[in-house]
Formats: structure tokens, C-alpha cells, sequence
């Protein structure tokens, strides 16, 4: 599974594409299977690790991801954030770069890998990284952290960061860059202990939020300088519509490029699916929470059929869905294959 993973990110051919989830895994009927929960598993390494490997070892997912919330490096910034609840992951309730005269103060903290939220993520990879070995798992781990937009958009708050984007675009330019050397940074220092492969969360720089237009002046340097540092696999996640800026994000150097089902894949892998391997896109909110293991199965089917190369969903799986349709997700995989006799 660990080099089914590596091989459809690089492009390669494969006996079967992954069928995994590259953003949030946790559910009610996982926690309560490994007697977890929310918000405490946001937090405690031990709880993330033990729900993280649910996903996996009940629900038959091809890698383990984590975590459940990413408040990890604005926190270490200065932002607050509620705690969390048992249904629902921690929201943000104040930022710290509240006018232009604040931006200069943004600084990488001295102590910043000893940040709360940090220190919990990289002590949950020693933990994982060790259960996969022991048991012998070949299974790609996978961290999820936030992106510069995002970054950018939690310590300016989302209405500056929208504001200067048209009208101060060289101070949102500076916290963007700063976004852009931490998470690399934070990339690698995950790598470091055990993580396989690190999504960046960044759904601000998208067409929902963020000006296509500037996209490509803003974000895609950013990307490129980001890629180059990271020295594992690495892949880009995208909340939204991001059509307007698919051929720009094929250039931004990730190999992967998670889609949410606002996007066709038949359109998409039309575009660049040679140029980047597409992962996604079944429908969290909708279709796996929603519908029958039979309709799961369609919507997966017909997402294989238009050219996903990793088969998951289009966001991070919601707590409710039933435990029945994720199983059902990951079988629909197997059928496809044994149905047009590529097995």
C-alpha cells in the first residue's frame, strides 16, 4: 500500500489506485471503537494516534492520517482557539495581526517546535511512526498542516486578508511568504520523525476566497519555494471550486493535488492530469454522509472512472458518517477493478 501510494503520487503505474483519505479521518463510531474522543484527541498525542490508526485498522483505509483540526501553527502565532467539542473541531475566536502596523511584529517564535499544538503533532508522529513498523504495516503516514493562505488568513483575520489582498497587497505578501517558510519548515521536521507524505491545507488561496487573478503572482512562487524544500512527499489540498486555477497549481510543484468534488475529475484530469497526480474527490458533506453504501459506491466508481489517480474524499470526512459507508468507499475500489477485469 506504501508503494501504491508513492507510485500513483509520482505518476507511475500501479496493479490498483490507493483508496485512502488524505484530510480527516475521525468519526463517532471510530472513537468509540478505540474509546477516543473529541476534543481530547485534537490535543493528546496518545488519543490522536489510537484514532488515526482507526481509520485504517476498522475502516480499511490505505494510510493513516492526522490530525483532526490544524490550530497547530497559528496558535504558535498568537491566535486563539476554542477547545473543541465532542462533534465539532476547535474554531478560531481572536488573531493577532489586527492592522497593518501589526505586520512587522510576525515573527517565527524562537520556540516555536515547543508550541502546544506543535509539540502534540510532532510527539503523535513518533507515536504512529512507531505503531506502523511494529506491526508491520505497509502504509503510508500522512500529516496535515496549513498552508501560507491559511496561515495568512488565521493571523490577519479573514477580512484583512481579503482587504489587502486588493489594497495592501505587499503586507499580505509578507505574512503569505512567512506562511510559506514555516510550514516547509514544519514539513520537514515532521518527515523527520516518521511522516511519509505531508498535505498542505490551503483552501484560502483558492478561487471560493481568494482573486484568481492573483493567484499566480501570489501564491505560486510561494508554492514553488515550498516544494523545493520539502524532502518527502508532499501534496496540496484545495477546498472549493478551484477550476479557474488548476493549470497554475499543476506547476506549483506538489505531486498531489486534493480536490473537492466542486471540481469535475473528468474535466480536471483533462487538463493536468498528466502534469499531477489527482486525488479526491467523493463527496464528504453529501454522498458519505448522506447516502446509502450503494450510492458511495457509484459516486466512487464513476470518480475512478474520470481519472482520479488516489481515490478519497473530497474533504475531511465528516464525524457523523456512518462507519458502514467508509467501508463501503474503500470496497467500491476492489469492485471497480474486479468489475472491468483489471485485476
Amino acid at each position: 500500500m506504501f508503494e501504491r501510494f508513492t507510485r500513483s503520487l509520482q505518476r507511475k503505474e500501479v496493479d490498483k489506485i490507493p483508496v485512502c483519505s488524505v484530510t480527516q479521518t475521525g468519526t463517532m463510531e471510530l472513537m468509540e471503537m478505540t474509546g477516543t474522543s473529541w476534543p481530547k484527541a485534537f490535543t493528546d498525542p496518545d488519543e490522536m494516534a489510537a484514532l488515526a490508526m482507526a481509520g485504517y485498522e476498522i475502516a480499511g483505509l490505505e494510510g493513516v492520517r492526522y490530525p483532526f483540526s490544524s490550530p497547530d501553527i497559528p496558535q504558535a502565532f498568537g491566535c486563539a482557539y476554542s477547545t473543541g467539542t465532542k462533534h465539532s473541531p476547535p474554531h478560531q475566536t481572536d488573531f493577532p495581526c489586527k492592522s497593518l502596523n501589526d505586520v512587522d511584529d510576525v515573527v517565527i517564535p524562537d520556540n516555536l517546535y515547543e508550541s502546544p499544538g506543535i509539540k502534540s503533532m510532532i510527539e503523535t508522529t513518533d507515536i504512529l511512526r512507531k505503531k506502523i513498523d511494529e506491526k508491520g504495516y505497509e502504509l503510508p503516514l500522512i500529516a496535515g498542516i496549513l498552508g501560507p493562505a491559511s496561515f495568512a488568513s488565521c493571523i490577519a483575520g479573514v477580512n484583512n486578508f481579503l482587504l489587502w489582498s486588493v489594497k495592501e497587497p505587499d503586507a499580505l505578501q509578507k505574512l503569505i511568504n512567512l506562511g510559506g517558510e514555516v510550514c516547509a519548515e514544519y514539513a520537514n521536521v515532521l518527515y523527520d520523525h516518521g511522516a511519509d507524505s505531508v498535505v498542505i491545507i490551503d483552501s484560502e488561496s483558492g478561487p471560493d476566497l481568494f482573486p484568481p487573478p492573483l493567484f499566480k503572482p501570489m501564491f505560486l512562487p510561494v508554492y514553488k519555494k515550498i516544494t523545493n524544500t520539502m524532502k518527502g512527499l508532499n501534496i496540496l489540498h484545495m477546498c472549493g471550486d478551484a477550476t479557474l486555477i488548476l493549470e497554475p497549481i499543476a506547476k506549483s510543484g506538489f505531486l498531489g493535488v486534493s480536490l473537492e468534488e466542486k471540481v469535475h475529475m473528468d474535466y480536471a484530469s483533462q487538463v493536468i492530469g498528466n502534469d499531477i497526480c489527482l486525488i479526491g474527490n467523493v463527496s464528504a458533506a453529501d454522498d458519505l454522509l448522506l447516502h446509502a453504501p450503494d450510492f458511495v459506491k457509484a459516486s466512487a466508481k464513476k470518480c475512478i472512472e474520470d481519472g482520479t489517480r488516489i481515490l478519497a474524499p473530497g474533504c475531511g470526512i465528516a464525524p457523523y458518517t456512518p462507519l458502514e459507508n467508509i467501508k463501503a468507499f474503500v470496497a467500491a475500489r476492489d469492485e471497480y477493478y474486479s468489475e472491468k477485469d483489471l485485476l
